[in-house]
């Protein structure tokens, strides 16, 4: 389907379920951009956690469980 299709599909709604649309769809794209900022922060941390030993020195320590 293309934009302009699913854009015209949209406004043929009723007011409240072309509110729950936007609504929906603003709260998947927050959540993808809060998914791509940790997947960034982890990259850029990843190589720091495997050679920084004050970063690793407690994964040494034996777990009590």
């Amino acid at each position: 389907m293309r934009t302009t299709d699913l854009i015209n599909e949209i406004k043929r709604l009723p007011l409240k379920k072309r509110i729950f649309v936007v609504e929906k769809t603003l709260h998947s794209i927050r959540q993808d951009e809060e998914t791509n900022r940790m997947k960034k922060a982890v990259d850029l941390l990843l190589e720091d956690y495997k050679t920084d030993l004050e970063l690793t020195a407690f994964t040494n320590i034996p777990s009590l469980h």
